[in-house]
């Protein structure tokens, strides 16, 4: 086994390629399960359609998307790999990190090369430089930090002068508060990750097929909605074979109700906590899974001007 050594003593093994800032033992232990259990599952190769890229294009904006060719992105909480391969088929050059296990699912899904590098650590205590990315992107992970205001804080940091930071957040809903969900997730997140994977096994198997046998009908799908705690795409996504629409579900079923830390936020307040780090230009509205935002980190300016 290769170590890395810090000038302070510090030691950190690189295992399987990967340099190793933390143990497998986290909060994000249920998401280290979760993505080598279905680390294909979201990959536009795997399901061949461009969701990931679509939800990507739209986070960065036109200009970025664009611009992407030879930029050096770090992408933080990569899990399997959704982002990572589009970011490298844009031919960006990519830091991919994550505080779970997911690393390896990533190192499957999107081989270590000259281009891509894997990194496990805490992204409030990465082992990088400040300002060292021409854009950070962190798509679905902010509302499972502790803080997910430190967290942006500590993306910040890794931004270059003029670069981007690309970020995403779930939306305050009142609605999510009259399901079961909320009692279903605070029973099963204590759980070990494997025994809660029987559980929401169990869930999906019994709860999807009594959810698209109302989908064509608002109010029970609502209703039924509520009352199970089951994720079902059928509606947003009807493109999905039925095999990958039963995957998605178990995914995100277990997602759903794994997270240690579920934050939300509203537009008004991500915009005040990045407009308080300084960022410029900024881009903040409602999509995706709540909260899209983006702005730049303003340049220096050089004496005298």
């Amino acid at each position: 086994m290769s170590r890395l050594l810090c000038d302070r003593g510090h030691v950190y093994p690189i295992i399987n390629e990967i340099p190793r800032f933390v143990s497998n033992d986290s909060y994000a232990n249920a998401f280290g399960l979760q993505w080598n259990r279905y680390r294909r599952s979201q990959l536009d190769t795997y399901t061949g359609i461009n969701i990931s890229a679509d939800r990507l294009r739209r986070s960065l904006g036109p200009v970025l998307w664009d611009a992407l060719p030879g930029l050096t992105i770090l992408e933080c909480g990569c899990g399997a790999g959704r982002f990572t391969e589009v970011l490298l088929a844009r031919g960006a050059r990519v830091a991919s990190v994550d505080l779970s296990s997911a690393v390896e699912a990533n190192r499957e899904t999107c081989p270590i090369s000259v281009r891509h590098q894997i990194i496990q650590a805490d992204l409030t205590a990465l082992p990088f430089a400040e300002g060292t990315f021409d854009v950070v992107v962190c798509l679905g992970v902010l509302q499972h930090t502790p803080s997910p205001e430190r967290s942006m804080a500590a993306l910040y940091e890794q931004v270059r002068p003029g670069g981007a930071l690309v970020i995403d957040h779930y939306r305050r809903r009142w609605s999510s508060c009259l399901g079961t969900a909320w009692l279903v997730r605070a029973v099963v997140k204590r759980l070990s990750p494997e025994r809660a994977a029987v559980v929401v096994d169990r869930l999906v198997r019994g709860g999807l097929p009594v959810r698209r046998s109302v989908d064509r009908v608002p109010i029970l799908r609502s209703l039924v909605g509520r009352l199970i705690p089951v994720v079902s795409y059928a509606r947003e996504y009807p493109q999905l074979s039925a095999a990958l629409q039963e995957e998605w579900s178990y995914l995100d079923t277990y997602d759903s109700l794994t997270d240690w830390y579920k934050h939300t936020r509203s537009v008004a307040s991500i915009r005040r906590a990045l407009a308080t780090l300084g960022l410029e230009g900024l881009v903040v509205r409602r999509g995706g899974n709540g909260v899209e935002a983006s702005g730049r980190k303003p340049r220096i300016s050089s004496p005298g001007s």
